[in-house]
């Protein structure tokens, strides 16, 4: 039989025990172990990339096609691309359609907007938007993107980007009221985005998010996990590397445009390797989109923009 440690040896094996333990937290305190390395980002591509809104949409079936013979992850759809069939059958043809070529509908583009005096222009856009969480659910897409909308009141859109995306307000309205029509909108949506398991992402998209700060007041007094940002790359139009900056640490997609050919409206030299060195010092994993927004031909155009992106971001690491 072993003996049994006298009162005095006890105390001071128990004290040294304790010493090592507090040195082992102290080490771990002062020597964190290293980030768990990221994931490499995945790449999908906007329907929108292969219309454009020129002519007749493309067929969400066929930019599923090419998608997948061009390489492509995942694909992310415009909705206002559909068409009239969004029965829940033709959804489902779609979906199957994708897990076929091994592809991801991993977005869902929508068009809303909450700024305007009238509750009951409002409340219709709200029930479009729960219309459309409902279809992204069917749809088995994970994040949509949505908008503040806007004033209405350049005469076209052709203006609204000759004007930088800048509008005058309606008469006798200002930014506050907007901004409180929008925030108390989008909290109607919560609770169906939540049921659904569809993370809502506020774009940089004109109107009152057509800057970051104007994005992030609204991201921030809503303070919701299911709601987020889509961050697009192409919508600032003055200090741009400083506003994506601001949208990255709430960022849950990114639309990555390009202008082989020449932007029908403008082209910006988007710096992609310095884009993903930023998202990579934020650690975001999440999808990147391409929208391509050029005049050349898309079937060259687009698998060229996917090898661009490729090698930018693989290039940070």
């Amino acid at each position: 039989m072993l003996a049994r440690p006298d009162r005095r040896t006890f105390l001071a094996a128990a004290a040294a025990s304790c010493s090592l333990a507090a040195a082992g937290r102290a080490f771990a305190a002062d020597d964190a172990p290293p980030a768990a390395p990221l994931r490499p980002v995945r790449f999908g591509v906007s329907t929108y990339s292969f219309w454009q809104f020129r002519a007749e949409p493309a067929p969400i079936e066929d930019c599923i096609d090419r998608a997948a013979r061009m390489g492509f992850d995942g694909v992310e759809i415009l909705q206002v691309q559909m068409g009239d069939d969004q029965s829940n059958a033709r959804l489902q043809r779609l979906k199957r359609q994708a897990h076929a070529h091994g592809l991801a509908l991993m977005g869902f583009s929508t068009h809303q907007g909450f700024v305007n005096p009238d509750k009951a222009v409002r409340d219709d856009n709200i029930a479009k938007t729960l219309n459309s969480i409902d279809t992204a659910y069917r749809l088995g897409i994970p994040t949509m993107r949505i908008n503040t909308g806007r004033w209405g009141t350049s005469k076209n859109f052709d203006d609204l980007m000759a004007n930088k995306g800048i509008e005058p307000n309606l008469p006798g309205h200002t930014d506050e009221e907007g901004f409180g029509w929008v925030i108390a909108s989008i909290e109607r949506l919560l609770p169906r985005a939540e049921e659904c398991g569809v993370v809502l992402g506020l774009e940089n998209h004109w109107g009152l998010g057509r800057t970051a700060d104007g994005v992030m007041r609204i991201v921030e007094a809503i303070n919701s996990p299911w709601l987020q940002v889509t961050l697009d790359t192409g919508n600032f139009l003055d200090d741009a590397p400083a506003q994506m900056e601001k949208l990255a640490p709430r960022c849950c997609l990114v639309q990555a445009k390009t202008y082989d050919g020449g932007g029908k409206w403008y082209s910006l030299d988007i710096d992609y390797k310095a884009v993903a060195a930023m998202l990579r010092r934020h650690r975001y994993e999440g999808w990147v989109s391409l929208e391509f927004e050029g005049k050349a031909d898309p079937d060259v155009a687009v698998p060229a923009s996917l090898t661009r992106l490729e090698e930018a971001f693989s290039a940070t690491g």
